[in-house]
């Protein structure tokens, strides 16, 4: 880098720090002030909930989901306690004190998210079952992964990044939406560990996706959802109307068989790919939470009726295609498979198109 470049980055640096403590300011103080206000909210709810639900044996749905926000509230505040406690320490600098700063915050990371998914079990009655079985242990899946998942239904990026974190003993590197940096304890933790926030503000997302999957080594997984966002069938309507306008009507006509899946935006999984040839690529489908896309669906289909189905399947390095074109009709005929996959194993209640 040049002197000038130098210069020109230190104001930016300097900007960038002033923004993110602001942020994280702003988000912290509202999570102080929410806890008490949910806490109050849940004993409202309790009260005016026990005369209906006690005579009918109803589901004490309102308290449920009260409770559960309550519960989410004090695991991020704890997350966030966690997080200064982290800062506070002394590690050395250079590339060992930067991999114990990012050990610890997975740790962390792995606690909150197994604590929020057994209160998921026990508030909402939450089970999920993965085939085949998910190797266990750390260093039980030694090659980098690319973990390509559906994206459908509330908590579902949660609930991966939990499997991965406690029961594989991996190393996500995920890429998530940007407005996530509003959960101050995520934002935080996140920011310890390789990630990558989309929008980007430094170049194209492709770019910062492949950057992210160039640093990947043996027992990391960088998750991407490349739907780009949760399953609706308006969304899907719009996706295929856009690849229609692109002049690519053969993807759109395909796209059009697939009921329960978006077309993936294979620019992000592509740079992914190419920036990670020697990782393997694991494809994820699941159904049971993609009942649960609205808060009108969160009150009426909560506790959770069925299990959530999860499964996956991985395909070696070598497997894969040569080249982006070949690669991204590849993963469309991936994707066909998760769309093939959900529809046989969703439930009623599910959405599709």
């Amino acid at each position: 880098m040049t002197a000038s470049g130098a210069r020109r980055s230190r104001p930016a640096r300097l900007t960038g720090a002033v923004v993110t403590g602001l942020r994280r300011t702003l988000t912290i103080a509202l999570l102080s002030a929410l806890v008490p206000a949910v806490a109050a909210l849940l004993v409202v709810a309790a009260l005016l909930c026990a005369p209906v639900s006690l005579a009918t044996h109803g589901p004490w749905r309102p308290v449920r989901i009260t409770c559960f926000a309550l519960l989410y509230l004090l695991v991020d505040l704890a997350g966030v306690v966690a997080a200064a406690g982290l800062w506070a320490r002394r590690l050395p600098e250079g590339r060992a004190g930067a991999q114990r700063r990012a050990a610890d915050a997975f740790a962390v990371l792995e606690r909150l998210l197994r604590v929020l998914r057994r209160a998921g079990e026990r508030v909402f009655r939450l089970r999920l079952e993965v085939t085949p079985p998910v190797p266990g242990g750390t260093g039980a899946v030694a090659a980098p992964l690319l973990v390509f998942a559906r994206h459908a239904g509330t908590g579902d990026s949660f609930l991966l990044l939990q499997t991965l974190l406690g029961r594989a003993g991996l190393r996500p590197h995920t890429v998530l939406k940007r407005v996530l940096r509003a959960d101050p304890a995520l934002d935080v933790l996140v920011g310890r560990v390789p990630h990558c926030f989309l929008p980007s503000w430094r170049g194209r997302s492709e770019d910062a996706i492949g950057d992210l999957a160039a640093g990947l080594g043996p027992g990391d997984a960088l998750v991407l959802f490349p739907e780009g966002g949760n399953f609706t069938p308006r969304r899907r309507r719009r996706a295929i109307a856009s690849l229609r306008r692109r002049g690519a009507p053969g993807r759109a006509s395909r796209a059009e068989r697939m009921h329960h899946v978006l077309p993936p935006r294979d620019a992000g999984a592509l740079a992914a790919i190419a920036a990670a040839p020697t990782a393997d690529v694991v494809f994820v489908a699941h159904t049971g939470l993609d009942a649960i896309h609205s808060v009108r669906t969160a009150w009426s289909r909560l506790p959770l009726r069925d299990s959530v189905r999860a499964h996956w399947w991985r395909i070696p390095a070598g497997r894969v295609p040569q080249g982006d074109d070949a690669r991204s009709e590849w993963l469309l005929a991936q994707w066909a498979r998760v769309d093939r996959w959900t529809a046989r194993h969703a439930g009623p209640d599910a959405i599709h198109a």
